[in-house]
């Protein structure tokens, strides 16, 4: 695809859940070049079903070179950008006609997918070492990583420590209301409305912010990372983040001010919640964008818009068979919603988006 016969430049920063999606599917149409530290993408809402079965991250981690064989791949941080091309930390200008940010959120270690798959073997074996063990948060991930060890270490004691009121607070009270109760029937002593210090236990002994005592082998923290755009602050989009460090993008999904550069995933400011097949519609419609520019589109009005997703639906799984879904208007907990995500955790069906066998 291109004007004069010569392929457009697209740059895609960022190779998780919604730059992958971007490169997938322009690399047969214009010269894709991806810009990512890691080495790999990673089907980061299975990963912690590897922390208990290390041979999963086999499928649910996939060398960049696996679904990219026509994208030029450069295995390094972005560091600046200008009007014409992004500069990598190794120090290389990779020149843009099209532009896609996709950081996501920070990430560090592992680099490469045997680094990756090493780092989850290294935690099971912690896992299964250890008699007691402390989880320290309780958003999505703190949930799901005590219920993958109440499912598959059931003689484990679990206690998962949390700062807000309830559990998966970005969620309704009653969905929340039923994780806690799975939680509490599988064992898993749940505290609420406190933190703890994981940085100095005395043999094994943890102390919260109430005052309690938790003993436990080993501890995983389990909160969220901040936004991968601070480094944004140091190139020409330094005035598109608003004050929480989003990148601000309007209807078509490009970065306001900007008609070549787009922003998609979890860094944008669009509100909804962040999650990872929202995102892959993010990148399905910066991908119809970019292909129509390069046909020469110049009425706004004909590119694809997106419409952010209000009333999304959230499942956080539980176990092995067992979920919890927010749907529009209920929530369900129990094995009907465990039929829909957490047997496979989408890693089939990720995958064969991606070209590549389930």
């Amino acid at each position: 695809m291109s004007l004069g016969g010569e392929k457009k430049n697209v740059v895609v920063i960022g190779g998780g859940a919604a730059g992958s999606v971007v490169a997938k599917t322009l690399q047969n149409e214009v010269n894709v070049s991806l810009i990512d530290e890691k080495e790999y993408f990673e089907i980061t809402w299975a990963s912690l079903r590897s922390m208990v079965e290390p041979e999963f991250a086999k499928r649910s981690v996939v060398s960049h070179s696996e679904y990219l064989p026509h994208a030029k791949i450069i295995s390094s941080a972005a560091v600046d950008i200008t009007d014409i091309d992004v500069l990598t930390k190794q120090g290389s200008r990779i020149a843009y006609d099209y532009l896609v940010v996709a950081t996501g959120h920070t990430q560090s270690g592992a680099w490469t997918k045997m680094e990756k798959i090493s780092q989850y073997q290294a935690e099971y074996e912690k896992i299964k070492a250890a008699n007691s063990i402390l989880i320290v948060g309780g958003g999505p991930t703190g949930v799901e990583l005590a219920a993958e060890i109440a499912a598959d270490f059931p003689a484990k004691k679990l206690t998962l420590v949390h700062r807000g009121s309830r559990l998966l607070e970005f969620i309704g009270q009653s969905a929340s209301n039923k994780a806690l109760n799975w939680l509490t029937s599988k064992k898993v002593e749940v505290i609420l409305g406190q933190s703890v210090d994981v940085n100095s236990p005395t043999d094994g002994v943890y102390q919260t912010s109430g005052g309690e005592t938790v003993v436990a082998d080993c501890h995983f923290l389990c909160i969220g990372t901040p936004f991968g755009s601070a480094w944004l602050k140091e190139t020409i989009l330094k005035d598109s983040l608003d004050s929480s460090g989003r990148v601000m993008v309007d209807s078509n999904l490009r970065i306001k001010g900007r008609n070549n550069i787009f922003a998609i995933g979890d860094i944008t400011d669009i509100p909804e919640l962040k999650q990872g097949y929202l995102a892959q519609e993010h990148a399905k419609v910066v991908a119809k964008n970019i292909t129509s520019l390069i046909k020469g589109v110049e009425d706004d009005h004909k590119l694809a818009v997106y419409k952010p997703a209000t009333k999304a639906l959230a499942i956080v799984s539980l176990g092995r068979k067992d979920a919890v879904a927010q749907f529009p208007c209920l929530s369900i907990a129990g094995r009907i919603p465990g039929m829909i995500k957490s047997g496979d955790l989408f890693v089939g069906k990720t995958r064969k988006g991606l070209g590549l066998s389930s």
